[in-house]
């Protein structure tokens, strides 16, 4: 692990995986590794009830019944579709469920505008192709084609990003399970050994990109992953990714707690602000999801070690928030000026702690933008 800069979660967490097989007595669909009850406590972590005899820590932090209809919809062999907006988790937990199912999350498409049917398929090796012709060794398989032959997950990220030629192929896979190879006389079918399936996830916010033709609709269950409002939740999610942080970093730093509330506070008052505004230019550009919070707290914690004495302070998370936020300039910038001396002057005022100073931060911050 120390040289991968971000190690897959089977790889990250291979010995709680190891430990959860070696005590896993239940029925298992296909050629998993784990039951699906195993996963459920892989994913969100062991209780009480459960029967262990270690703690399994949480790693996907949202309502447990979405974890289950996930895993339910695998265990019968139909494609599941994560959908939510920016932020709220898709990818991650896509990625724990195939650590957990198969081992391996890895086989990976990252749905673009520049994605291929070849990307989904095969392409070919030209060099080995002019060598000795095409055959299946000088065919390049696809990660969706590999996960097909090993009968394991296969993952598409952003489906909604592709185009409709990609998509048109994607059907055929998740209907027939398997890929003609028009190209070759022999050996020129690919089937999906039992195990296969398609995790992929698609931003709500990309509706009208590349809509998804109602044939594909039938060939996924969807899951519908909600922004995380509950603040003790959001909170956990960005303690959790924050120690992951320090871990890889190796660097020792504290969380102070009044700081993580205001930056819950913060980009709670900029979501109410965004709701009820009238255009997108009242809106700021960020989608303000828990990721991006992750986000702010990660530059300034950075800072903070590498700049700084050491120590997270509200001045360094304002400056952080701001440089952020503010893409658009000078739309993002007025929003946030407005915010600061709307909202955040009078709750200095009121509350004091940490307040001022994180006003003072954020007022030099927009100053030096402006």
């Amino acid at each position: 692990m120390t040289d991968m800069l971000r190690a897959p979660a089977e790889v990250k967490y291979a010995e709680e995986l190891d430990y959860l097989e070696s005590i896993d007595t239940a029925p298992k669909p296909f050629s998993w590794r784990l039951s699906p009850r195993m996963i459920r406590i892989f994913i969100l972590g062991s209780e009480r009830a459960d029967g262990l005899d270690r703690e399994i820590p949480q790693k996907w932090f949202g309502d447990r019944s979405f974890v289950e209809r996930s895993i339910v919809t695998l265990a019968s062999d139909r494609g599941l579709l994560l959908i939510g907006d920016p932020g709220t988790g898709k990818s991650w937990l896509a990625e724990l469920l195939a650590a957990a199912i198969c081992r391996n999350s890895t086989l990976v498409v990252q749905g673009t505008a520049g994605t291929t049917e070849d990307h989904i398929k095969y392409s070919w090796n030209v060099s080995m192709v002019i060598a000795k012709g095409q055959s299946r060794e000088s065919m390049i398989p696809s990660p969706i084609m590999t996960a097909m032959e090993r009968g394991v997950i296969g993952r598409f990220e952003e489906l909604t990003r592709s185009t409709s030629d990609v998509q048109d192929a994607l059907i055929s896979i998740l209907s027939e399970k398997y890929v003609s190879i028009p190209e070759l006389d022999d050996d020129n079918i690919v089937f999906a050994k039992p195990g296969f399936s398609i995790i992929a996830t698609a931003n709500s916010r990309d509706r009208g990109v590349n809509d998804l033709s109602s044939a594909l609709k039938r060939r996924f269950n969807f899951v519908r992953i909600p922004v995380v409002t509950n603040k003790k939740s959001e909170a956990e999610i960005v303690r959790f990714r924050t120690e992951e942080l320090l871990r890889r970093h190796q660097i020792e730093l504290d969380l102070p707690p009044t700081l993580l509330d205001i930056l819950l506070q913060s980009f709670a008052d900029l979501r109410s602000a965004a709701a009820s505004a009238t255009g997108d230019d009242d809106k700021l550009e960020s989608a303000l999801s828990t990721a991006e919070q992750i986000g702010v707290l990660e530059d300034a914690i950075l800072h903070s070690h590498f700049f700084g004495d050491r120590v997270l302070r509200a001045q360094t998370l304002a400056s952080s928030l701001v440089g952020s936020l503010a893409r658009r300039s000078p739309e993002d910038l007025a929003i946030l000026n407005k915010y600061w001396h709307g909202v955040v002057e009078p709750r200095s005022k009121k509350e004091g702690g940490e307040w001022p100073e994180f006003l003072e931060g954020g007022r030099q911050a927009i100053a030096t933008l402006s």
